[in-house]
């Protein structure tokens, strides 16, 4: 965080000093009762219900209270200071449209039902060489985590770059107005978080709360290849859009996609240009998180070029389509960072690719957070397999059962197996793999069962 003399905040704010010295920086700002208070010189918002540790805070100190409690009593303690203001909230939200904009810095934010973190990543990486770029961190997206990720910005900070956690309708807009973001990116909208949503439609205007989200005169990077962003209600966005994928409208255009070692080739075509890119990692997701990345790093002056030089090193996060050799020889394929019916359906058509005369055993675990749709995508994925040439297919889960059943309802020819939980599974699979075994395990991310799961066919 950039420093801030509690003057500064308290004119910001508009409040009082009722006690305390108003003499010292501020380093650090965090919400009261959701965010840890870890360090010396922070200031902290408190509501009117909430309990204050005194001891806690003056130990810590200096600290600095910001309340509207009204009949606040203050007990002996020096290396605190209070501050009264009218209402927390709007002090709260003056506090963060002025210290955004205290930075005249790119700040890309992204939503999607996949490939966020890459994407995420993928410029972060890019940038990397030239700038100082602060980021979430891992796909710890959540939005509590907003206001500690903003503090992270400071003086030396030349671009900065988010994902949004969406678990609940106004969550993405709840993030843009502490973000404020000059660039934001949908990379998919598929089927998630249906629960907290009501349904698909309710999904899609939640991932659309973005594009009210972005700065006036900013960029929004959109998927031309995907159905349901094209079901987004544009027509009042004032910025500039940019178009990714393969389709006749993409402003940054793939074509002569292909396999090759250790990843996809492709040629990039982009201002009556061609260009020869490679990204590390297999699937045709894979080209289309490049392009997004590639487009936003462009929109905030890269070089073209250099960009594609950059993501030719870019490596992937650990269980993310990651390949290893395992029990017997077999290829294991671990795709356990996230379960969705869209990254489902991306790892089945990687398999569909490079499956080709081996021993395909697909592990799939339950999908959460369907909603009253949770039979129904379960079965979708179920009838996917069976259109495919699988060896094995095991599903595990009281939901991931209905997977199974759709499969042999829709007449798939693999040998089809279920367990209500991984544990039961122990080495009962290891006499399927050899040597042309290609083991594909997803599961929920919540999942340790899964994950070790994963480890042990890769030792």
């Amino acid at each position: 965080m950039k420093p801030l003399t509690v003057k500064t905040l308290r004119k910001v704010l508009e409040g009082k000093i009722i006690y305390g010295s108003d003499d010292w920086d501020v380093s650090d700002v965090i919400y009261y009762k959701r965010h840890d208070h870890a360090n010396r010189n922070t200031m902290l918002f408190v509501s009117r219900n909430d309990e204050i540790n005194w001891d806690m805070i003056n130990k810590k100190g200096p600290s600095l209270i910001v309340t509207d409690k009204t009949d606040i009593a203050i007990p002996n303690v020096a290396n605190t200071t209070v501050m009264q203001v009218m209402s927390l909230v709007k002090s709260y939200w003056k506090f963060i449209t002025y210290y955004r904009n205290l930075f005249q810095i790119p700040v890309v934010t992204i939503t999607g039902t996949c490939g966020k973190t890459t994407v995420k990543d993928m410029i972060r990486h890019t940038l990397l060489e030239t700038k100082n770029v602060h980021s979430s961190l891992s796909s710890k997206n959540e939005p509590r985590r907003s206001l500690p990720y903003l503090m992270g910005i400071d003086d030396q900070t030349e671009a900065a770059v988010f994902e949004h956690g969406l678990g609940n309708s106004g969550n993405i807009k709840h993030q843009c107005m502490i973000y404020q973001p000059t660039i934001g990116i949908i990379t998919t909208i598929g089927v998630h978080h249906l629960d907290g949503c009501g349904n698909l439609e309710g999904y899609i205007r939640a991932k659309e709360e973005i594009v009210g989200g972005i700065k006036e005169g900013g960029t929004l990077i959109l998927n031309a290849d995907d159905e349901n962003t094209k079901k987004l209600r544009l027509n009042n966005f004032k910025g500039k859009i940019i178009y990714f994928g393969t389709s006749g409208k993409s402003h940054f255009k793939a074509a002569r996609i292909k396999f090759t070692d250790g990843g996809m080739s492709f040629i990039l075509r982009t201002g009556n240009r061609n260009y020869k890119a490679f990204i590390p990692g297999y699937g045709e997701h894979q080209v289309s998180n490049a392009l997004a990345a590639i487009a936003a790093v462009h929109e905030m002056g890269m070089d073209i070029k250099a960009a594609i030089s950059r993501l030719k090193t870019f490596r992937n996060m650990d269980r993310h389509l990651e390949f290893s050799k395992g029990i017997n020889g077999s290829t294991i394929i671990d795709d356990t960072w996230t379960n969705n019916p869209t990254s489902v359906e991306a790892a089945l058509k990687v398999l569909d690719s490079i499956g080709k005369n081996k021993n395909v055993v697909l592990i799939l675990g339950d999908i959460n957070r369907l909603g009253n749709f949770e039979k129904q995508y379960h079965r979708e994925i179920g009838s996917m397999i069976a259109k495919r040439k699988i060896g094995t297919l095991i599903t595990i889960g009281k939901k991931a059962v209905e997977i199974a059943n759709q499969a042999r309802k829709d007449g798939s020819t693999a040998t089809i197996m279920s367990y209500e939980h991984v544990n039961e599974i122990g080495s009962r699979v290891d006499h399927l793999l050899d040597e042309k075994s290609l083991v594909l395990i997803k599961g929920p991310m919540s999942s340790r069962g899964m994950i070790e799961f994963a480890k042990r066919l890769k030792r």
